[in-house]
């Protein structure tokens, strides 16, 4: 028993000293490599060398593959573009392994003391990061050291002894060993760290260490596949190419296993396992994505046969504007309208999904709204650039006007992202603290919902079509709103001093019903501009229209 907790103990520390590493690793970088992600594009090689950098940072192939599966979700990446990143990930897990193959037993002890001091007394962030970065290498070789020490008994083990050589005799029986230690430990370097831990005394051959490390690869796909679940239908289709990509590397290695061991042994021919058991680790992911590589296409096919379907893909960034005719006023602004009336669209979906996310109790529309916000945010700052550079050429003061207001009108879509974004957090409040609301609540939220959605869909399409008629009712149905807000103000205020409302479900049903209000304000606000009521006002001046409003 004390043998199996100390091998714990000593796994353990082993991961929170690989975490800390990354996190020193991944804050002395910044935000760059999620930026890096973001921008990859072009041929599946720049994904593959992207893809190694980031996870050779922060230190694990899940997150990067999780992130990829967001980012595919979120329509940032393609498909083939995601299968890059993912080849390029499991190569940059493999600096992990090569790390651990050192023999630093003799200076665990010292390494942990510099990082300490860097960590506790450095001023600077960037030392103090570094500091974190050497601390988590330290404790990474102390658990590994306590790992070897707690494995020592086991080598008089004939049981043990038995059990491993299996792994060489039936390599598939190694592959599902591996797949299922990665799986429960949810780290193919911790899998990898463990292995070296047994060859260091001399528990494991390379021949029994192979189709350990080939599983381990299948088994570090389960978390991109859970990640992927509730996922679009690309983001699913990521996960998979994940696994389907490891899994057929390890088939073709399988088959080939004595060129494979033969091609270690050359690398490295020193006799030391460890280092073997790392080469190994790296050669088979290098060799892997080599293999891969001038197959993308194919392997996109494949997973796209294996998880069937049609999906709409949401482009992230503008469609319609385009610098070209930047020196046609009247045509720029033309584009610039069309990619406003995209963005109102999203926004609307927004509303709609994050009041959904309330009434159904659905975190993934939640999850979804805060994902088409990003995208909202930034096709507003994409539009606003445009407009800045189409205001550098000359224009007529009916453009000039038109100009104007659409930067306004850009300007209270936005807001109304926002609001539909309180609303979805507003949503994940209820769901998370499980908070009680009457049916009676539920109605009148709904039909305010419906009635402000309404509103801001005829908003929508008067800018787009430029109908005064839809703006002037929408100045009057602005009025029913603030009415409307009045009114379930009210009537909640009654059921909480008749003691029928619990107090935090009411402080989320004044929140949503005061977003809807302010949506409702942003529709009138389009509305005058479609009227030419407010033509080029600034949005300082209409903030304070709007504030005075409020306190009157």
């Amino acid at each position: 028993m004390l043998v199996v907790m100390t091998l714990l103990g000593g796994l353990a520390l082993f991961l929170y000293g690989m975490k800390t590493m990354g996190d020193g690793l991944e804050k002395f970088a910044g935000d760059r490599m999620r930026k890096f992600l973001e921008v990859v594009a072009g041929t599946p090689v720049k994904g593959v060398l992207i893809g190694a950098a980031v996870t050779a940072i922060i230190q694990s192939s899940s997150a990067t593959t999780v992130m990829v599966v967001g980012f595919v979700n979120a329509g940032l990446l393609t498909l083939r573009q995601a299968i890059g990143v993912i080849m390029g990930a499991n190569i940059g897990t493999t600096i992990t392994a090569q790390l651990i193959a050192f023999k630093l037993s003799d200076y665990i002890m010292p390494i942990i003391f510099i990082g300490f001091a860097f960590y506790f007394f450095s001023k600077q962030k960037k030392y103090i990061y570094i500091g974190q970065f050497i601390l988590g290498f330290g404790i990474l070789f102390l658990g590994l050291d306590i790992m070897s020490d707690a494995m020592a008994p086991l080598r008089t083990h004939q049981g043990v002894r038995e059990f491993i050589a299996a792994f060489a005799t039936v390599p598939v029986f190694g592959v599902v060993i591996g797949m299922l230690m990665t799986m429960l430990i949810q780290s193919s370097s911790a899998t990898i760290g463990i292995l070296i831990a047994l060859a260091s005394q001399g528990l494991v051959p390379l021949d029994a260490a192979i189709p350990v490390l080939f599983g381990d690869n299948i088994g570090t796909c389960i978390t991109a596949l859970i990640a992927s679940l509730g996922t679009k239908l690309s983001a699913r289709r990521a996960a998979v190419a994940h696994i389907t990509f490891n899994v057929c590397g390890t088939i073709i290695f399988l088959l080939l296993l004595p060129l494979f061991k033969e091609l270690v042994l050359l690398v490295s021919p020193d006799g030391d396992v460890a280092r073997q058991i790392a080469n190994a680790h790296t050669a088979f992911n290098t060799l892997n994505t080599l293999l891969f590589l001038p197959l993308v296409g194919v392997l996109e096919k494949l997973v796209i046969n294996l998880v069937p379907g049609e999906e709409e893909i949401v482009r992230f960034g503008p469609v319609y504007l385009d610098d070209r005719v930047l020196k046609s006023p009247s045509i720029a602004l033309s584009l610039a309208t069309k990619e406003i009336i995209r963005m109102a669209n999203f926004c609307r979906d927004n509303l709609k999904y994050a009041m959904q996310a309330f009434f159904e109790k659905d975190e993934s529309l939640v999850k979804q709204v805060l994902e088409y916000e990003d995208l909202i945010d930034g096709l507003e700052k994409d539009v606003a650039f445009y407009l800045a550079k189409a205001a550098q050429h000359s224009m007529t003061p009916e453009l000039s006007d038109k100009h104007a207001g659409l930067l306004n009108a850009l300007n209270d879509f936005e807001r109304v992202g926002d609001h539909a974004e309180n609303i979805a957090n507003l949503a994940n409040r209820r769901i998370e603290g499980n908070l009680p609301f009457s049916d009676r609540a539920i109605e009148e939220l709904g039909v305010m919902q419906e009635y402000v959605l309404e509103t801001f869909e005829k908003a929508i399409y008067a800018l787009e079509h430029e109908d005064r008629e839809q703006s002037r009712e929408i100045v009057q149905r602005e009025s029913r709103i603030d009415c409307m807000e009045k009114q379930l103000r009210n009537s909640h205020i009654n059921r909480i001093n008749a003691g029928l409302c619990y107090p935090a479900s009411g402080v989320v049903f004044l929140d949503i019903i005061s977003n809807l209000e302010r949506i409702g304000d942003h529709s009138h606000n389009i509305a005058n501009l479609v009227l030419g009521t407010l033509p080029g006002v600034e949005e300082d001046i209409i903030e304070e229209i709007r504030n005075s409003k409020q306190e009157g």
